[in-house]
């Protein structure tokens, strides 16, 4: 198993975790939902997004 470490602002990755449990979606859809608005992209986000789309392809390799 590989594992993954983020180094992500705290109180930001709180923001979105939060954001994503009021707008009951998870966190990678309220990452894409930032991204694609109006807000400005930042370099935490679409990291953030890049890790949680690998993870997602890696673990549906291992259900295969």
């Amino acid at each position: 198993m590989t594992r993954v470490v983020l180094d992500i602002d705290t109180q930001l990755y709180r923001m979105l975790k939060t954001a994503a449990e009021a707008h009951r979606i998870s966190l990678e859809e309220e990452c894409r939902r930032r991204l694609e608005g109006q807000e400005q992209r930042s370099p935490y986000l679409l990291a953030l997004v890049a890790e949680l789309r690998a993870d997602d392809e890696q673990r549906r390799a291992r259900v295969g």
